[in-house]
Order: C-alpha cells, then structure tokens, then sequence
C-alpha cells in the first residue's frame, strides 16, 4: 500500500480492561528459566532464556522430536525394531554409569519402547541406538539434529550428541527448549501421552519417570529432566490446568528436591497470575471504507484471526488496541485481502500487529461507470 497517495485513518478501541505482563515478577533460583504460555506463546517470565547452555539430559527431546518426524512422515512405525550395537552397549549402557534403560548388545527393540526407554527412563543406550539406526552414526545424527534445528528456528542450539551427555559443543537455550517443547506437543499429540508415564518395565527391570512434577502437580504431563555437575538440575515440564497448558523450562537448581519446589512454585505462579484473554473475535468488523471505482461503494473490513493475549489477572487500562488502514481502497477488491492491521499495544512486551482483511469481493466497474463515477466526483466531490 501507499500510504502517501490516500488517507490514512485509525480507530483506537476503548473499554479493555486486560493487563500487560510485568516480566521479572517473580525471583527465582534457577540459574536459566523460561515460563510460556502454551497457545498463545507469550513468555511470562525469562531469566537469561536465550543463553547457550548445558542442557543435559532434556536435550532429549531433540532426539525424540527427530523419532516423532520418521513417525509422522510414514517411514518408520512403532512396531519397527532397531538393533543395539556394541557402540551403544558401551556408551550408554549399565556398565557406562549413566541413566539407562538396561539394553543388551544384538537386541531387537521395537521403536515404542524405545521412545519410553528415552522419555520415562532417559536412557543414553536408547538414544544411541535411535542415533544409529536413523543416521548410521551418533556424530551424522547430530548434524542431522542441528540441520532441523536450523529449519524449525531453534537458533541458540548445537547438538553434538544424541543424549545429552558433557560436551563442549553440546548447546541449547531454555527459550529453544520450550519452543521444541510447544512443537512436540503440538505436532505430535499422538504420542504425548508417552510423557506423562510414570513408569517403565524393560527386562524386568521397573524405573519410574524422574519428572518430579508428575507426583506433585496432578495436571502435570511431561516433559524431561536433566542432570549433570555442569548443568545442575534441570527441568523441562508442562501442565494443563483448567484448559490453559503452561510449559516451563529451568537449569542450574542445586538439587532434586530444589528442583521439585522450585519448578511446583513457578508453574503455580503462572497459572495463578495469569490468564489468556480474548481481545477481538475472528470476523468482527472494524469498519466499513470505501472502494474507489467498485460496483460496491465500500467493503467490510474485519479481523483476520481470534486475538488472544496471556495477561495478568484483574488489572485494568494497559491494553490498547489501534486499527489503522488507509482509505479508500482501489476496486477490485479480493475477499481476505489485506486492508490494515489491529496493532495490539501492551506495555513490556513487543507490539502485535494483525492483518486486518475484506469480507468480501468488490468488482470494478466497467469503462462507462468509471466516467460516471469521475463525473460525479467532479461535479459533487463525491461518488
């Protein structure tokens, strides 16, 4: 559009009575954090979120995430096995001291327990064996990891192995944990459930889920933990309270039972503070403008979306919605074009914008209208 060759306008919308997110309103012990709002991807609280880290363990999720992509393409089922080579046997092992789910050299494991044996016991024998079997090696693997890193925008992760495991080059942020995270979930609602599981049998060998939140939050439903002396304890979980899914990452706590406490404390914060408010309904219409030689003398103009906002509770006069478009329009005019936006203003977070679009086809006239139409416009200024 050119706003310099027509009339920009604008309505303000009075009346709402939502509040913006005060961010760092809450002090935590976690070393890195990040709380989001699951269907509206807003952040709640961050605590340096974007910083390169030792994920542990919860790096995990990559490699289940990379499992759930063959699932979902038709490649692979869960009936499928993998074989456990030696390599795996090894590294990720009993005899390696790391968690485990107890694979012995030459199995044949279907590919749904090793997705539990990698969600509920976090074992680095499975994720190895996963590794191999789709990539060849675990170092391909990782490559591969990080090409789809690359292409779904986690931007402050390199992987160098499939399970987490000290490595120099092994790197996420919590921001990229929770936005794989809000992926999985999102994408893959079929397997989900596979997170909330508190126990695994293999080998007759029962290990329960190490989620603390599981056992204290009875709407907990995932997702992983990590451990090492680098990273600390950490957390990635989520939680569906009341139709609302809050998903919440944390590193650097001093123990499992800080860890336990801190996440329980965090996540019910969020839920209590907060809620997702809905601004503005798909098809509401803002204004009708008029369309400069239609067989219509004006269109509809109406939001292209549900506008959705996570805000604090039972505030008032933060929120401030703006529609600007510039009139009038040139016919023809498409249904869904786009002819302003709604900018949604909210202090401390970055201005939304939402497509403003027309509700409906306008037509130009012929070549007889258009001079009726200019004669009008000459003789009375107007159409």
């Amino acid at each position: 559009m050119k706003l310099s060759s027509k009339l920009l306008s604008s309505i303000a919308f009075c009346g709402f009575v939502f509040s913006a997110t005060h961010a760092q309103s809450i002090e935590t012990k976690a070393r890195n954090l990040i709380l989001m709002d699951y269907d509206t991807g807003q952040y709640l609280h961050t605590k340096d979120a974007e910083k390169m880290i030792p994920p542990a363990s919860m790096s995990k999720l990559m490699t289940v995430y990379m499992l759930f992509n063959k699932l979902g393409d038709g490649t692979l089922s869960l009936d499928d096995t993998f074989t456990v080579s030696e390599n795996a046997w090894r590294k990720g092992g009993a005899a390696s001291g790391g968690s485990t789910m107890f694979l012995a050299i030459g199995d044949k494991v279907r590919v749904e327990d090793l997705l539990k044996g990698i969600i509920i016991q976090s074992g680095n024998d499975a994720c190895i064996v996963v590794a191999e079997n789709l990539a060849g090696t675990e170092e391909d693997f990782a490559a591969d990891m990080n090409a789809k890193a690359q292409e779904i925008g986690l931007t402050n992760s390199h992987f160098a192995n499939a399970t987490g495991l000290p490595h120099p080059d092994h790197r996420m942020s919590v921001e990229d944990l929770a936005k794989l995270s809000r992926r999985i979930i999102s994408e893959y609602p079929q397997y989900y459930h596979l997170f909330s599981m508190k126990e695994f049998v293999y080998r007759n060998i029962r290990q329960g889920n190490r989620n603390p939140l599981l056992y204290s939050m009875p709407y907990a439903d995932g997702l992983k933990t990590g451990h090492t002396e680098e990273a600390g304890y950490c957390l990635t979980a989520s939680a569906k309270k009341d139709g609302r899914r809050l998903i919440g990452v944390m590193t650097g706590l001093n123990s499992n039972k800080e860890r336990s406490e801190e996440a329980e404390r965090i996540m019910s914060w969020g839920f209590r503070e907060f809620n997702n408010y809905k601004l503005l309904n798909k098809g509401h219409k803002v204004a009708d403008i008029p369309v400069w030689y239609g067989v219509q003398p004006d269109v509809s103009m109406v939001v292209s979306e549900d506008v959705v906002r996570t805000l604090k509770r039972n505030q008032k006069n933060d929120v401030k919605l703006k529609a600007s478009y510039d009139k009038p329009v040139k016919a023809p005019v498409k249904k869904g074009q786009q002819l302003g936006v709604v900018k949604v203003e909210i202090p401390n977070q970055p201005t939304v914008e939402i497509p403003l679009i027309a509700a409906a086809d306008v037509a130009e006239v012929g070549l007889f209208g258009r001079i009726r139409k200019n004669i009008s416009y000459l003789l009375l200024g107007s159409e």
